[in-house]
C-alpha cells in the first residue's frame, strides 16, 4: 500500500503531471518539441480528468481521460465512430499514459488501470479510445485494446488508434483480476451467494400455498426478531412504509409531535406534510442525541395523540434511545411510531409497546432492496379513505397478500434471514466492526459528528476539515477499490463522508481503507497511519 491512485488535484500534482508529460512526450517519445523549462501542458489540461499514481508525494504515473468533442482522434482520422466495428453511444478518449522508468514493474501501471476502468464506468462510458504507442502494443493488446482505423503519427511517433469496451475488457485477464470495490455503503448492501441464489429461483404464483408459506416464515422471523405482534410486507422501499404509517395516522387522527435530529426526520416531517397531518416539530442538532427531559415537557400537557422519529438517524450516525421514547408515550398514552430503516437488522429492538415501525430488505438484512415492512401493535382494518395500495388494513386482512408480489424477493428475504439465528452473532459482528473502524478514524485526526455513547454502530458520519473535500476523497477512495457514502446531497452540502459498517469485511480490507483514507488526505497532519 506504499502507493495511492487518486484524481488530481492539488498544484504540486499538476507541476509534476507536466513534468512526467515531458520526460515521456518529448524525451523518450520525441512527439513534441523540447524547451528550457522541461515542462509540458497538454493541449487539453483544461478539459483532462487525470488519474494519478503517487508514492508519498512523488508523481509515479498518470493517465487522462477526457470526453468533449472532437477528440484529438477526431482531428487525426476524422469522426471515430465512422471507423469503429462496435457502436458506442457514450466514448471517452484515454490519453497520456505515463509511467516513471523507475517505476515500470507493472504495479503502477496496473493501479492506473484499475483506476481508469473503475472512473470511467462509474462516469457512464461504454467505450474508452487511445492513441497508443506502436512500441507498447502488446501491453495494450493485453488489457483489451483492440485496433482500429490506421496509424498514425510518423515514424519516429507512431501510433495505433485502439479501443475498448467493457465486455471486451471483462474478458481479460486484466478484467477477471479486478474486485468488486469494498462495500462500505449503507445500501445498497453486499449480497451473500445464498440469497443471490434464492433470488434466482424461477418465480412461483403469489396465489400459491408455496408462497403464503414462505411469506409466513418470512414475517414470523421478523416479528420475533423485533418482539412485534404483527408484520406486514410491501413491495417498494422504507418511503413507501413510512407512507403507510402516515396513512395510519391518518387514520388514527389527532396532533403529533415528530421529533428530528437528521435528514432522515426531516424527511418525515415531509411524509407529514404530504398527508396532511397535523403535527409539531421538536428539532435537536443535528448529531445530538434527543433530549428526553425536553420531549417530555413538550408533551405533558396532553394535546398530541402520538410521536413519530427515527431509530437509527442514517445521515448523522446517531443512535436514538427507543425505551426512553417508549417510557414518554406509555406515561402519556401516546402512540410510537419509529422509522427503523436502517437499524433493522444490526442492533437489538424491542418493538413492545411501538404502534408502527418502518423497515427494509436491503440494508442491514442483507437482501435487495424491493421490500419493505410496517410491524403494528394491533390488528388493523382496511379503510377507503386510503390508496389501496397503502392501506394497512388491506395487507391484514388479506393475510398479507392482497395483490401480486414478488416471490423472486421474497425468496431473497428469506435465505437473508437466515443468518440470524441466533441475531446476536450479527449485532456483535456488527458492533466490532464499528468500534475497529472507529479506532482508526480517530487515530487518522477526523472528528466523528456523533459521540460515542450515542452512536449507531450502523454508520459513522465523519465531518471534514475546510481544506478536505468530501466528493474528492470518496472519488479517490472509489479509484482504489474502496465504496464510501458521499454522494447524497445533504452530506455534500455538510462536507460530510460515511462509512457503513453492515457489510461483512474482513479485517484486512477495513486496514486497507484505513490506510487509503490516510494517504489520500496527506494536507494535514494526519500521519497516524502510514
Amino acid at each position: 500500500m506504499s502507493l495511492i491512485f487518486k484524481l488530481a488535484s492539488e498544484p504540486f500534482e499538476f507541476e509534476q503531471i507536466e513534468k512526467l508529460n515531458y520526460q515521456t512526450f518529448v524525451e523518450e517519445i520525441p512527439q513534441h518539441e523540447k524547451n528550457q523549462a522541461g515542462m509540458l501542458r497538454d493541449q487539453f489540461h483544461d478539459e483532462n480528468t487525470y488519474i494519478i499514481g503517487l508514492k508519498e508525494k512523488q508523481l509515479v504515473g498518470m493517465i487522462c481521460v477526457r470526453s468533449n468533442r472532437p477528440f484529438s482522434l477526431d482531428r487525426k482520422i476524422g469522426e471515430v465512430e465512422q471507423h469503429l466495428p462496435v457502436q458506442v453511444n457514450r466514448p471517452c478518449e484515454i490519453r497520456l499514459l505515463a509511467v516513471d522508468p523507475a517505476y515500470r514493474n507493472g504495479r503502477v501501471f496496473m493501479g492506473l488501470t484499475q483506476g481508469l476502468i473503475r472512473y470511467c464506468l462509474k462516469m457512464g462510458y461504454d467505450a474508452a479510445l487511445i492513441s497508443g504507442t506502436t512500441r507498447e502494443q502488446k501491453l495494450y493488446k493485453q488489457l483489451g485494446f483492440q485496433p482500429f482505423a490506421y496509424l498514425t503519427g510518423d515514424a519516429q511517433a507512431a501510433f495505433q488508434p485502439m479501443y475498448l469496451t467493457k465486455a471486451i475488457f471483462d474478458a481479460t485477464l486484466a478484467g477477471r483480476i479486478l474486485k468488486e470495490p469494498v462495500n462500505f455503503l449503507p445500501g445498497p448492501v453486499s449480497i451473500s451467494e445464498n440469497v443471490r441464489d434464492a433470488f434466482m429461483n424461477n418465480p412461483y404464483s403469489h396465489r400459491s400455498k408455496a408462497f403464503a408459506d414462505r411469506l409466513l416464515e418470512v414475517q414470523t422471523k421478523l416479528k420475533t426478531m423485533v418482539n412485534a405482534r404483527f408484520v406486514q410486507v410491501f413491495h417498494g422501499t422504507g418511503t413507501l412504509a413510512n407512507d403507510v404509517v402516515a396513512g395510519q395516522l391518518s387514520v388514527v387522527g389527532g396532533k403529533g409531535l415528530i421529533l428530528v435530529n437528521g435528514e432522515f426526520g426531516m424527511r418525515l416531517v415531509d411524509h407529514a406534510e404530504r398527508w396532511g397531518l397535523d403535527f409539531d416539530q421538536l428539532k435537536s442538532q443535528w448529531g445530538d442525541p434527543f433530549q428526553y427531559e425536553q420531549i417530555e415537557q413538550r408533551v405533558k400537557d396532553g394535546k398530541y395523540q402520538w410521536i413519530w422519529a427515527v431509530h437509527s438517524e442514517t445521515s448523522t450516525g446517531i443512535l436514538n434511545d427507543i425505551d426512553q421514547l417508549k417510557d414518554i408515550c406509555q406515561n402519556r398514552n401516546l402512540q410510537l411510531c419509529l422509522d427503523c430503516v436502517s437499524s433493522l437488522g444490526a442492533v437489538p429492538i424491542d418493538l413492545n409497546g411501538v404502534a408502527y415501525a418502518s423497515g427494509v430488505s436491503g440494508k442491514s438484512l442483507g437482501s435487495y432492496t424491493g421490500l419493505s415492512f410496517v410491524f403494528h401493535q394491533n390488528e388493523a382494518k382496511t379503510n377507503s379513505n386510503l390508496p389501496r395500495y397503502l392501506d394497512l388494513g388491506a395487507y391484514f386482512e388479506a393475510d398479507g397478500i392482497p395483490y401480486s408480489q414478488s416471490s423472486n424477493l421474497v425468496d431473497a428475504l428469506h435465505a437473508a434471514l437466515i443468518k440470524y439465528d441466533p441475531p446476536e452473532i450479527i449485532y456483535d459482528a456488527i458492533k466490532d466492526r464499528y468500534e475497529l473502524i472507529r479506532e482508526g478514524i480517530e487515530k487518522l485526526g477526523f472528528h466523528i459528528l456523533s459521540d460515542e455513547a450515542n452512536s449507531s454502530p450502523v454508520i459513522m458520519t465523519i465531518g471534514l476539515r475546510e481544506n478536505y473535500n468530501s466528493r474528492k476523497i470518496g472519488d479517490d477512495l472509489f479509484l482504489n477499490g474502496i465504496n464510501v457514502h458521499y454522494e447524497s446531497s445533504y452530506l455534500q452540502k455538510r462536507n460530510w463522508l460515511q462509512i457503513s459498517c453492515i457489510n461483512s469485511i474482513s479485517v484486512k480490507d477495513i486496514e486497507r481503507m484505513l490506510r487509503a483514507l490516510g494517504k489520500i488526505c496527506y494536507k494535514g497532519t494526519l500521519d497516524a497511519v502510514k
